[in-house]
């Protein structure tokens, strides 16, 4: 396996295919990259744009460039040293009638032979909730027939263009009174139809379908049936599965799903036969050493993550760099018995705003930002985040915790406990409400001490923040069911309890924290990241330092991210909102003029002002983040960033699920937002004022991404890019931050000036010199992390020594520098340099180390000169020299 040091996520479909990619493998080599890090390329649903709506599961997709492809972009890239890492997704497939296993289950039911694979409960018949009404509605409106499926020719209920197979047991049923041979004969060839020898059974229909003249037969016939609804619905009732409303998904599914979407169904790869057949092409490929390395996606949707991380280590072996994709809270460990180097690196993301978020101004805006919500909204962040937990429990995901519950009902029955299912059901709710983390890993056998001690205390959070004490004994039973010791006869259903209320609270916390309060509390959107506490103040420079030096010691290998195919929004826009916590009086009075400014932009609408206060705001700052300098006089510019905004603004208003949502959108009130964000961009006097406005803002900001790249290359844990931000990333939510890449790459130039038009040109530099420097020199990239105090500058600058005695670099970046920025440059200005310095051990006084970015020298001292530093790059790495 090639030693892996950095990666580059490159995404594929939407024009990025294998031939593409392999375009791009001498721009990455000369970039300094390591591995390639391939989002999903097995076979996907027709169409798709990331890949994790997977149909075949051992197929690599043909439209990217099939196995040959990847195998040539494997090629390629070890010809240079380097190597590729899969993004794979051993929890969903997609629950579309192209996944050939799907298919078979649809239309067989509990006979098929993967019937076990997905998480189906089969006490009922399967139900697929793909109507856009309900299936009498539907039945009624003429929009389902009888047909055969041109893909097969097995008997179908048509709705619209999709073609539900019948279970061929049912064919007599529909063919009960068949007048034309033809009919006779198909019905003869379904009886006969089984669910394990799909050829037989397409040779056997393909026969019937081959006799001159049974096809028009056959359709004419189907036809006079459609014409008959009430037989249609006998039909239909017949079958294995149940047509429903897409709405209904939330309150009624009989399969695990993945978060909220329907046409994602859960694997069973907790089941050995299920991993072997859903993995075989997977660990074929590690075994021949096409791929290095393997991203787990949506680790904690998994019955059990450390089962499944063994039985694949076990078969990968030891070597493979594997990465899952965890979401930690603040201070949340890494489970230290997994087998693998670390998480996809979201929490890295939180420790970079510890660094370069101001504390005081963080508050100042959040105060702001309250005030200008209704009355009725005027609540702590905390209670807004259990507000929305709720939510989402007694809305979105009611049917999975009416499942929750009534295993728990039985087990309690089983007890002779008197819980009713109503008060389990708010037990359940209540104990994930308080529950702090995505989720515990507690199994019919083992119950990890770290779980034991959460559980403990979110049971004594549950109970004091339901304040109902006739909730505290179901409470309490939700508790002893995750950590007690089972008594024999419990054994299989309390299992079953613990998988299916882990893997609940996990898309609880996702979707009512990622994708709905990250919406509405948006006071510091920069703050509002994956695996972020915009509730929480940021703990500046010893709140990082902390973090890293743990990270040195636990997670070393994992990824360092600051942007990837699921943020907010891109590092480089992060970077400058971060701004606004240092100048955030400037900030407030320009929200307030220009609400002002547009105030006849908005509209009334049942008594409120649309857009509201609270949305006009979150307008201005996703506005800010995007927006580039000289824009008024670009009306090119100014239309695209208005189609940008537009459908942000679309995107963030549902998940908010205030005035609008996905599931009940309202198109009017849409339009208004939209329509008050396209007035902006022809708005002359707000669009000068607010290019004036965001001047400073934007001159540190470029120097807070700077800082940004140049500490996530440098500190603890290995420097992850996404496509294209090497340069610069100001993209917002996807699909905004999809843009196509150049399959040629950019070439690196030359050291550029520190100008500010300079910036993307300057951080590539920056990114692929300092990847040159760990590529020749690894080991001072390697070991602890020590923190190196600063000294005047009112807490400017952020230092720190890694490495060790022979081999060490130093690293100094500046922070807080609103205002300080030299104009036209990424410099500071000298008198934010005067008199700053960082104190370095006495072992290394004497020391030489070489500046990586300007090539100077220096003889270190006691105190090391941050102004000598930062005189002529924007950051600084000190290598040392061999003595």
């Amino acid at each position: 396996m090639i030693p892996i040091r950095s990666t580059y996520r490159l995404q594929f479909r939407n024009g990025m295919d294998f031939a593409q990619a392999c375009k791009l493998v001498p721009y990455l080599e000369a970039l300094g990259i390591s591995h390639l890090y391939a989002s999903p390329v097995m076979t996907a649903v027709g169409g798709s744009t990331h890949g994790y709506d997977i149909t075949d599961a051992n197929e690599i997709d043909p439209g990217l460039g099939g196995l040959d492809g990847l195998r040539r972009l494997s090629v390629d890239l070890r010809a240079r040293g380097m190597g590729l890492i899969l993004d794979i997704v051993p929890n969903h497939m997609a629950a579309h009638l192209e996944n050939p296993w799907w298919r078979n289950v649809v239309t067989w039911g509990a006979e098929s032979p993967f019937a076990r694979y997905f998480d189906i409960d089969w006490s009922e018949r399967l139900t697929l909730p793909f109507l856009g009404d309900g299936f009498d509605a539907e039945l009624a409106s003429g929009a389902m027939s009888l047909a055969l499926d041109p893909r097969d020719g097995l008997l179908a209920l048509r709705y619209h263009e999709t073609f539900y197979p019948l279970h061929p047991r049912s064919y007599p049923l529909v063919l009960a009174d068949a007048g034309p041979p033809a009919l006779a004969d198909l019905r003869a060839a379904g009886a006969v139809l089984h669910p394990g020898d799909e050829t037989e059974n397409l040779h056997r229909l393909s026969g019937v379908l081959a006799v001159p003249g049974n096809r028009e037969a056959i359709t004419e016939g189907l036809e006079a049936i459609s014409r008959q609804p009430a037989r249609l619905r006998t039909i239909h009732d017949a079958q294995p599965w149940q047509l429903t409303n897409w709405k209904t998904a939330g309150r009624h599914l009989t399969y695990r799903r993945f978060f909220e979407i329907a046409g994602l169904v859960g694997l069973r790869v907790e089941d050995a036969r299920v991993f072997e057949d859903s993995h075989r092409l997977i660990i074929d490929l590690v075994r021949e050493g096409i791929v290095d390395g393997l991203r787990i996606d949506h680790i904690d949707g998994l019955a059990d993550p450390l089962g499944y991380l063994g039985l694949l280590r076990a078969a990968v072996g030891s070597a493979p760099y594997i990465v899952t994709e965890k979401i930690l809270e603040r201070n949340e460990p890494f489970p230290a018995d997994w087998p693998v180097q670390g998480t996809t690196g979201y929490e890295f993301i939180g420790a970079l705003a510890d660094v370069l978020v101001d504390e005081r101004g963080q508050k100042r805006l959040q105060q702001a930002f309250a005030a200008l919500k209704p009355p009725d909204r005027q609540h702590a962040y905390s209670e807004e985040r259990r507000s929305a937990k709720r939510q989402m429990l007694t809305e979105n995901f009611a049917g999975e915790v009416a499942s929750v519950a009534r295993l728990a009902k039985m087990i309690a029955d089983a007890g002779g406990l008197g819980l009713d299912h109503a008060i389990l059901a708010e037990a359940i709710r209540v104990f994930i409400i308080a529950l702090p983390v995505y989720r515990t890993y507690t199994t019919e056998t083992v119950v990890p001490e770290g779980d034991r001690a959460l559980v403990h205390a979110v049971r004594k959070n549950a109970i004091e923040a339901a304040q109902k004490a006739a909730l505290r004994p179901a409470v309490d039973f939700v508790a002893a069911l995750l950590i007690d010791d089972p008594v024999p006869a419990e054994a299989g259903p309390r299992a079953e309890f613990r998988r299916r209320f882990q893997q609940l609270s996990g898309p609880i916390m996702a979707k009512a924290v990622e994708d709905t309060l990250f919406y509405r509390e948006n006071a510091v959107i920069a703050l509002n990241e994956v695996g972020g506490d915009p509730g929480t103040a940021a703990g500046g420079v010893p709140a990082f330092d902390a973090f890293m030096a743990n990270r040195a010691e636990t997670m070393p290998n994992g990824l360092s991210a600051s942007s990837t195919h699921d943020t907010k929004r891109g590092e480089d826009a992060r970077a400058r909102l971060y701004t606004l916590t240092e100048a955030p009086d400037a900030w407030i009075a320009a929200t307030r003029r220009w609400s002002g400014l547009n105030a006849s932009l908005r509209h009334a609408s049942g008594g409120r002002s649309v857009p509201e206060p609270e949305v006009e705001w979150l307008i201005y700052q996703s506005l800010a983040g995007i927006w580039p300098s000289g824009t008024p006089d670009d009306p090119a510019v100014l239309r695209m960033l208005g189609e940008r905004m537009r459908l942000y603004a679309t995107k963030a208003l549902r998940e908010a699920k205030r005035a609008t949502s996905w599931t009940e959108p309202d198109a009017e009130y849409e339009r208004m937002v939209g329509d008050f964000v396209d007035g902006l961009m022809q708005h002359d006097a707000f669009l000068r004022d607010f290019d004036a406005t965001l001047a400073p803002f934007i001159d540190a900001g470029r120097v807070n991404a700077l800082s940004q790249a140049m500490i996530k290359l440098t500190a603890p844990g290995i420097p992850d890019l996404y496509q294209g931000s090497e340069r610069c990333d100001f993209s917002l939510v996807d699909p905004d931050n999809r843009v196509m890449l150049d399959a040629n790459g950019v070439a690196i130039p030359e050291r550029p000036e520190p100008a500010d038009t300079a910036f993307p040109l300057y951080k590539q530099w920056l990114t692929a010199t300092v990847l040159a420097a760990r590529r020749k020199s690894p080991l001072p990239f390697s070991g602890p992390y020590q923190p190196l105090a600063v000294s005047g500058g009112d807490g400017g600058a952020l230092a720190f020594l890694r490495g060790t005695q022979q081999a060490f670099a130093i690293v100094a970046v500046p922070r807080l520098t609103f205002g300080k920025v030299m104009p036209g440059t990424l410099l500071l200005q000298d008198t934010a340099l005067r008199e700053m310095a960082a104190a370095l051990p006495s072992r290394l006084v004497g020391r030489v180390v070489r500046s990586v970015l300007d090539g100077d020298t220096f003889t270190l001292g006691q105190d090391l000169p941050l102004s000598l530093l930062f005189a002529k790059s924007p950051a600084a790495l000190l290598l040392s020299v061999d003595q």
